[in-house]
This record gives C-alpha cells, structure tokens and sequence, in this order.
C-alpha cells in the first residue's frame, strides 16, 4: 500500500488515484469505481461527494481503513461489495457477505417474472442467498406471500438480517432444493448453482476465492441441480410457473429438463448482456 503514498490530510483526488494505481495493476476490471466506492465508504460520504468538494481530506482514523480496504481489494482481490458490506438489488440496499453470492444485475429478472403474477400468489424463492429476489419481490408487490429457501443456514441467516433490517415479511426454509418443503407454492423462482466445474479456473479471483463455491458450481457441465430439480417439479402440480437462472448456453438442456417435468410454453428471456439468462415456463394444464 506504499505506492500509493497516503498520509494524514491527504486530498481525496490524490487518495484516489494512488488507489487507482494499486488497484489496476492488481487486474481489477474497475479500479477508478472500486477506489470511489471504497473511499466514500470509508469517509461516509457519497461518491459524487468525492468530487465537489475540494477540501475533502482522509485523515485520522480514515486514513488507515482505507489502506486496508485497498489492500483487500487490490492484494487479496475481494469483492468491493462484500469490503463495503451492502448491494443495490432493484430498489433495495442489502446487506452482503461471505454466507451468500453477491446479488447481480441479471438475477433482477427474477423478479421481473414475478411482477407479473396474479394477486395473493405463492411463491418461493428457491436459491435465496442473501434474500435478494424474495425480498425485492416482497417490497414491490406486497400483496404476494413470499418464501425464501436454501440449503445453507448461513445464507438463511444473511437473508433473515436483511428481512428485519428492511422490515419485509418472508418465510425462509432451510431444504435442499424442493426436499421437505409443502407443496404450497403457485410459483417457483430459482437462482441455483450452474458453474461447471470445468470453468472454475477461469474464474474472477473475486468470484473464485470468495464466494460461496456451494452456491456456483454444480458438476462437470454446471447441470447438476437442475437435473436434481426436474424430478421434484414434476410432483409439484401446483407450481403453475417457474423461472430459473441459467448459464450461458445452457437454455436447450433446461428447456428439455423442464419439458420433461411437465412445463410447456417455454422461453429464455435474455439479460443487458444479450444472453439467454432466465427460463420461463408454466405447467402444462
């Protein structure tokens, strides 16, 4: 952290771009948004703050939190959001950590799946992690009764935190998959590991060495727990529709999983990077 050159009364600019420097030469993809998002952090400020205000200084105790957050960041390649300990998701602010993957952009079509069902519907959130979906689905349609499940009771632990901190009424259930858990639910709405074993070695270091590997991988072709689903979807007559995030180039095999389980009028809806991300499907009558 040398090279960056921080003292007591430092000016922010000059703080930022000695974190900048370390930062991108560590291989991080972002370095000027992971120094801002840290720094404000630190300083308890907004990042837009960082650069209208030209007296801000670190300084004091500041001074040392961000050498170790550009430390984690830069040396051992943590993920900013789990340094800062939150993540925007939809029009929510969660809490995130280590217990659980960090929420992504695409994973917001799940909930945009949701938006559409009826009033009063079902639904669980299978997978939940931190709680993301059930909880942003939970804030914008209020009428639906939500479930969030896991296999991990220390990600359920993470989403029951961020239900009580937003005060957002979910039930959360720990199962593996569908085991165990009442046939109750009109709709299913699934994040579920789908990394290939094949492709841990390509892995963001971020993604590689701190996220949950339980939550990523799921055998040599990333299938394995929707081939363990399929089966349980097809004694669950009341889930009349079912969404499932998806790996790159995995839509035909779920297609024909799903088709398999009793599910028809299938389609693949594709997130901002134009990949076929989400697999919508409702229950054959």
């Amino acid at each position: 952290m040398s090279s960056v050159g921080l003292t007591a009364g430092t000016p922010v600019a000059d703080a930022l771009d000695g974190a900048m420097t370390a930062i991108g030469a560590a291989g991080c993809d972002t370095p000027r948004l992971d120094a801002e998002v840290l720094l404000a952090h630190v300083l308890g400020v907004g990042r837009e703050r960082l650069w209208i205000d030209t007296d801000l200084q670190v300084a004091g105790p500041a001074v040392r939190a961000f050498q170790d957050a550009v430390r984690r960041r830069a040396v051992k390649r943590e993920p900013v959001a789990y340094i800062v300990g939150r993540r925007g998701f939809r029009h929510l602010e969660l809490a995130v950590d280590p217990r659980a993957l960090i929420p992504r952009p695409e994973t917001e079509l799940l909930v945009e799946v949701g938006l559409g069902l009826p009033a009063g519907a079902r639904v669980l959130d299978l997978g939940t992690g931190s709680g993301a979906v059930a909880l942003a689905l939970k804030q914008e349609r209020p009428d639906l009764h939500l479930s969030g499940s896991d296999a991990s009771e220390a990600a359920l632990s993470l989403a029951r935190e961020n239900a009580a901190m937003l005060g957002l009424e979910v039930g959360w259930l720990r199962a593996d998959l569908l085991a165990g858990i009442p046939d109750e639910f009109d709709a299913l709405l699934a994040n579920l590991p789908y990394v290939a074993e094949s492709e841990r070695v390509q892995l963001a270091p971020e993604i590689a060495r701190h996220e949950p590997a339980e939550a990523l991988f799921a055998g040599p072709d990333g299938l394995d727990a929707f081939r363990a689903l399929a089966p349980q979807l097809a004694q669950r007559s009341n889930v009349r529709l079912l969404a499932l995030e998806v790996g790159a180039g995995q839509v035909p095999a779920v297609l024909e999983l799903l088709g398999g389980a009793g599910y028809g009028s299938l389609v693949a809806r594709r997130d901002l990077a134009g990949i076929e991300r989400v697999v919508v499907g409702e229950r054959r009558r």
